[in-house]
């Protein structure tokens, strides 16, 4: 939700403002007469999309030996989690 203040007043109070939105992420409109001027918002926050080839590309990869042997591993695991009974973990 938007609220409307006018420049005068994000002047007065600048520093409360800015706590509002970095604390509360709450966002103003800036009026100076009758007319929006501009915006105090919080910027978002974490990666966008576009950034994910690159952090993919940027991880360390495994060498083809080792990446099939980790493969098998994991294999192993399932198989073994399959054959293990169930523990009711409310059971005393």
């Amino acid at each position: 939700m938007s609220h409307t203040i006018t420049v005068t007043e994000m002047a007065r109070r600048f520093a409360d403002y800015l706590n509002r939105v970095a604390y509360r992420g709450e966002h103003f409109v800036l009026v100076r007469g009758s007319k929006p001027i501009a915006e105090l918002r919080p910027l978002p926050s974490g990666r966008r999309l576009s950034d994910l080839p690159a952090m993919l590309a940027s991880l360390p990869h495994l060498a083809p030996g080792d990446a099939e042997r980790f493969g098998d591993d994991v294999d192993m695991a399932r198989g073994e989690l399959a054959t293990t009974p169930v523990r009711d973990p409310w059971q005393s």
